[in-house]
């Protein structure tokens, strides 16, 4: 059968063979602990499932791409409580099916094939960046980060911001849960508007985070933006903010004009979330008390898992926010093996590109339970 050719090119998802193996050991009856995916065990709060059945229709119709009314107003009011921004919900805001589905489609609507444009992107980071840009047709411009791995404007030649249709930044980051400050972004934003580059911030992580390291959160890229944040798109989500990752509910903020090209685009291929669902994401953009009550369940397992990777020595990097630890550790694929054969599944940095060989990603997804559980296990293998 005859294939688009960047799915050979792109090969299977890399944390997919670790998932297969994980399961392999779970069938022997293997204790598994998984960290490798970012899907966190704990309950999603009662009412945003009670929002979403209050929701459900007695007739089901097709739900509008723009988004309902209520999500809309719901974020753009979120927005203004966190980070201080006056966001339009009629024509800044759209609703999406998740954030993954939106970095990847994203560029569709933006990348001309024809003139041989780049998208660039921090290296290691999300894989959906580079999948996005090549199947939109543009060329891929990974940077490569290092030390504290925040993508500053500098790492970018003057090259590849006058090639770039668009630059994804992302903070929290993943994999390493660095943050990049006020003055950073600030410094992105201007050299990308004098590029005309698209400035792509992916913050779906933003809620996510320690309040002794930041007390008052990490910052937005809309906080930088002005009115109508021209040039600027910013993603969000509610699966780690609020315990919905099966719901998928995210959503794109920001340039209006950008926001009208995405609602074309994605009116042609009929992409957008349940009513009930938007309904279940308006409930949980319009409470905070949740969101910091998950943050202190992170907050925990990261207190729980640091001390037994810097007693043996391997540093913890920046990893003050976000879903994710970031360890330093030598052998990332040696370790991995050592770790997944204890029943211990981590991903090794080198799945997300170059500048992550010698790390792991922990994504602190079970429970604190198991994380107390998982560091004697830690401890013996790595000792």
């Amino acid at each position: 059968m005859k294939l688009n050719p960047i799915l050979d090119q792109l090969g299977a998802y890399p944390i997919a063979m670790i998932q297969e193996r994980a399961h392999a050991l779970a069938a022997q009856g293997v204790n598994v602990l998984d960290f490798s995916i970012g899907d966190p065990r704990e309950p999603t709060p009662e009412f945003i499932p009670e929002a979403l059945k209050a929701a459900v229709p007695g007739v089901s119709q097709y739900p509008l791409t723009g988004g309902r009314v209520e999500l809309r107003e719901s974020i753009a009011t979120y927005l203004a409580r966190r980070f201080g921004v006056e966001i339009d919900p009629a024509t800044q805001v759209m609703p999406t099916s998740g954030s993954k589905e939106a970095v990847f489609t994203a560029p569709l609507a933006f990348v001309d094939r024809d003139a041989r444009q780049s998208v660039a992107y921090g290296s290691p980071g999300y894989p959906i960046y580079e999948r996005g840009a090549l199947f939109a047709g543009a060329a891929v411009d990974p940077i490569t980060l290092s030390g504290d791995f925040v993508l500053r404007a500098d790492d970018v030649s003057d090259e590849q911001w006058e090639r770039a249709r668009m630059l994804w930044i992302c903070t929290p980051h993943n994999p390493t849960g660095a943050v990049t400050s006020n003055s950073e972004l600030a410094d992105l934003l201007g050299r990308a508007r004098a590029s005309d580059t698209l400035l792509m911030s992916d913050e779906c992580y933003a809620d996510v985070y320690e309040e002794s390291a930041h007390p008052n959160g990490p910052a937005s890229v809309l906080q930088h933006a002005g009115p109508g944040a021209k040039g600027v798109l910013a993603f969000f989500s509610c699966s780690k903010r609020s315990g919905m990752t099966g719901y998928r509910s995210g959503a794109m903020v920001g340039d209006a004009a950008a926001i009208g090209a995405l609602k074309r685009l994605r009116t042609a291929t009929g992409t957008a979330s349940p009513d009930f669902v938007q309904m279940a994401a308006a409930a949980a953009w319009g409470d905070d008390v949740h969101a910091a009550q998950r943050r202190g369940i992170f907050a925990k397992k990261r207190d729980t898992l640091r001390p037994v990777f810097e007693s043996l020595g391997m540093e913890v990097v920046a990893s003050t926010a976000g879903l994710y630890m970031w360890v330093r550790v030598g052998d990332d694929m040696a370790v991995t093996d050592q770790l997944l054969e204890a029943g211990i599944v981590v991903s090794p940095g080198r799945f997300f590109g170059a500048g992550g060989e010698g790390y792991l990603r922990l994504a602190l997804v079970p429970t604190v339970a198991q994380c107390e559980e998982a560091v004697s296990a830690i401890e013996e293998v790595l000792s």
